[in-house]
Order: C-alpha cells, then structure tokens, then sequence
C-alpha cells in the first residue's frame, strides 16, 4: 500500500511538471489583474503587482515569509502599492485548491492575509493531507486563528469558492505562466524568486516612471 502511495504521488508530480513544461503557451491581451479577489495596499496606488503563487511551493513560501512582510512595510502599507493575490495550483494538487479555498473562506471573515501566510508556515503538515482529514486541519487552523470555526466549516464546505479557485488556475493556464511564484510588477512578467533587493530595484524604477 505505501508503495502504491508513493507511485501515485510520483506520477501527480511528474503531470504536475509536464504541463508547466508543455503546457499553454499563452493568449495576447489578458490583463493579470483582471477579476483578482484578494489584495492589499491602496486601489489607487501607482504601482500594482500581481501575485501567482501555489501554497506547496517552497519559492512561494520563501516569498511569503521572508519578502512579502518588507515589500508590506515599505510599499504596500505605505500606499505605494497595490498587491493582488492569485491561486496557481497545478493539474492534480486537489489539496492545493482546497487550501486556496480556505483562504477564502478566511477572506470572508476579514482574514485573507494571515491565513495565506499561517497556510505556507504549516505546508510541511498539511501538504500530504486529503478529504475530510484535510478539511479538518484547514478549519482547525482557522480556529487557532479565532476565526469562527462553524462559519468557517460551513463556508468550505459549500464549496462556494471553488470557482474562483479555478478561474485564477485558468487564467494561470491562459498567460502561459510556468512556474510559481510569477509575479506582474507594473505589468512586467517575472517568474522564480526575486530577492528583496531586487524587488526594491524594480519597484523604485517602475514608481520612478509614474511620476
């Protein structure tokens, strides 16, 4: 049984690679903003960056964690920036999207923010987890959290966040984005992890240009 798990586990990883590698290449004219739900910082501020990111990717939550609260302090917080979130999981990472999910239901109790990062903080313990087990952890989290669990519970399962989930997987799909993080800085396409230096570097040169 463990070695059909592990087999299983093999083979959604390499679907997973194929279609980041072979995968859509990417429609002209979509705009990766467009339609995203969850964001941070002024709707008016100069600069706007669109965050694709995968809650079981470790450049991801290098980001998260170690960038993203800088960028916060410096840009976002103090109106320089717009910074939008988008969900990017990968053809069968079912538990990807149920964690997207839950983000969601964490945004409708005024938390989006806390719980994507508490997400990429506890990756290693629910990363392997599925179904109701899964479903148990996320609303577990949400209570350690002092989100309030029944709301919280009944949010996740309605499902009623799905399709969110995966119109931000399709437009994804539709750039032709390959790889997570992938982040739009005022437009321009980058894909991996940027150093917060390097951020400071490109978003001072873009704030520059608005002026």
């Amino acid at each position: 049984m463990q070695r059909v798990i592990v087999l299983v586990g093999i083979a959604l990883a390499l679907l997973g690679l194929g279609w980041i590698l072979w995968g859509p290449k990417g429609k002209v004219g979509l705009d990766p903003a467009q339609g995203a739900r969850f964001a941070l910082g002024d709707p008016n501020a100069p600069v706007v960056v669109v965050d694709f990111s995968n809650y079981l990717c470790p450049h991801c939550q290098n980001h998260v964690l170690n960038v993203l609260p800088q960028l916060k302090a410096e840009y976002i917080d103090t109106g320089k920036v717009r910074y939008l979130f988008r969900d990017f999981p990968f053809p069968g990472q079912a538990n990807v999207i149920r964690a997207s999910e839950a983000a969601a239901c964490a945004a409708d109790q005024g938390r989006y923010y806390e719980y994507h990062e508490v997400l990429f903080r506890a990756a290693s313990s629910w990363g392997n987890l599925q179904g109701s087990v899964l479903d148990r952890y996320l609303v577990d989290l949400a209570g350690q959290m002092g989100l309030d669990e029944n709301t919280f519970a009944q949010c996740l399962s309605s499902n009623k966040h799905r399709e969110g989930v995966l119109a931000d997987q399709k437009l994804a799909s539709d750039l032709g984005l390959t790889g997570t993080p992938t982040f739009f800085i005022a437009g321009e396409k980058h894909t991996g992890f940027l150093p917060y230096e390097e951020w400071k570097t490109l978003l001072d040169k873009a704030l520059a240009e608005k002026k």
